[in-house]
């Protein structure tokens, strides 16, 4: 590989002819060979939105002259336009505030700059200019964080709720069997069951919502460890209107900066709510599963789209792909949210010390939860058919029915009844005309599946 010489302030290094990084991203390739994980394009896209609102608010500021200023604007956005991720190649286990990674795009920013105007734009005195790695990584954990919400997650959300508001409007009106402990229970309707899940995705969104609000409320303007040494004291304020200008979005200072730079508990907080997403998400996918197991020894209440074959080794045989992909996002959610609750304590005085961790964990689940929602709609809920012979073969057996009597012949009479039928497979409403005074007609009535799906009035 043909390299060019590179100086920083600990010396001289080798770093790769073509590279657009210079010296101390070099010093970080080489110090943390640990892994094949990298910051995902958006952090790095929102670390270059970062710096055009720096380099915006500092002119304004008149700290950064007008030519540097749109030299390193117009870098940015040559990146953000076309990320190349080879350029960003430092891996997420490095220093914990994230050093290194800022250091790297101000140095893709200040060689781009540089060539562009004909003269020097030094990646710290200018591109990193009344900022510090400290306030700047915090600041672009909460930016990637809150857009990949805004634009990905929250959509796929709503979308998910759309789909099983139509499925409602579809298959509302059948009645299945109610299950509890997994063993047969009072019947319910598709509506109540589908309504249900719809639910849990509503309280999703609305908690989702007020973590949207607290992620925008931003480290920046207080440098190093809060105190804004080295920004003019108007930063933080041009900064923030700068930044909601590139973004349309609504963020602001940090009620306490000296807080959003030693602590992640937004992040933390925010991670918290894609796990119960994970977790009402993967409640949705079993119980999808369970409904289609089958086709003849499981419960065959529903038939999932057949997407693709399902056994090497059994011709014929299709699973429900989506739901167990789902399932299994679920679970690195889940276990994402674990990592970021140990990164999140290790606020050492005035620094986290483990936020690249916390960024890519963060980020990845809300890319995952968001592919997730939009796959289980499209696949899933949009095109599953309901069994309703089965399910009416079922309902009519289940013993469980004979609930419904209770008020009117009492219980042990009712559980004689229930056990009768269970025990000769037979009809409830067969074997209450045997046990009851009450005629076919008016057991029918009583006990009638969809009837006693009604709720009771509170």
């Amino acid at each position: 590989m043909k390299t060019r010489t590179e100086h920083d302030s600990m010396g001289e290094l080798q770093v790769p002819e073509n590279a657009l990084y210079q010296a101390q991203t070099q010093r970080a390739v080489q110090n943390f060979p640990f892994s094949d994980l990298v910051f995902p394009k958006p952090f790095i896209a929102a670390l270059l939105q970062i710096k055009i609102a720096a380099a915006q608010a500092n002119h304004s500021l008149d700290l950064l002259d007008n030519k540097r200023c749109q030299a390193i604007c117009q870098a940015a956005e040559q990146q953000l336009a076309n990320i190349d991720m080879q350029q960003y190649p430092i891996d997420i286990f490095q220093t914990g505030s994230g050093t290194s990674t800022n250091m790297n795009v101000n140095e893709v920013l200040a060689t781009l700059a540089s060539k562009s105007l004909g003269e020097t734009v030094h990646p710290n005195d200018h591109v990193n200019l009344g900022q510090s790695s400290n306030d700047t990584i915090p600041t672009a954990i909460h930016v990637s964080a809150a857009l990949a919400i805004a634009q990905q997650l929250m959509p796929a959300l709503q979308q998910l709720q759309h789909s099983l508001s139509n499925k409602i409007a579809d298959i509302g009106h059948i009645v299945k069997t109610g299950r509890t402990h997994l063993m047969d229970a009072m019947p319910v309707s598709f509506a109540q069951v589908l309504g249900g899940w719809h639910s849990q995705l509503q309280h999703n969104q609305h908690q989702l919502e007020q973590q949207l609000q607290q992620l925008q409320g931003l480290a920046q303007g207080g440098t190093a460890v809060g105190t804004g040494i080295n920004a003019h004291p108007d930063f933080a304020k041009q900064f923030n209107h700068k930044l909601n200008q590139l973004t349309a979005m609504q963020f602001r200072p940090a009620d306490n900066l000296f807080a959003a730079i030693s602590s992640q508990d937004s992040a933390v907080a925010c991670s918290g709510c894609l796990k119960t997403i994970a977790v009402s998400i993967m409640k949705i996918s079993n119980d999808l599963r369970l409904m289609n197991s089958g086709p003849l020894a499981g419960f065959a209440e529903i038939e999932l789209a057949a997407l693709q074959p399902g056994s090497s080794i059994m011709p014929g045989k299709v699973n429900p792909v989506i739901p167990e992909a789902t399932a299994m996002i679920c679970a690195q959610v889940i276990g994402n949210d674990s990592t970021i609750t140990i990164a999140g304590q290790s606020g050492n005085f005035e620094l986290n010390v483990m936020l690249p961790v916390i960024a890519y964990n963060l980020l990845q689940s809300i890319q995952l939860l968001s592919t997730a929602c939009n796959e289980l709609a499209s696949q899933a809920i949009d095109s599953f058919t309901v069994r309703e012979d089965n399910i009416d073969k079922a309902l009519a057996r289940n013993p469980i029915l004979v609930t419904a009597l209770n008020s009117v012949i009492g219980y042990s009479k009712a559980a004689t009844i229930a056990k009768q039928a269970y025990q000769q497979q037979r009809p409830v409403i067969d074997v209450a005309l045997e046990h009851t005074d009450y005629s076919r007609a008016q057991l029918t009535e009583l006990l009638d599946p969809k009837a006693l799906t009604k709720q009771s009035a509170n």
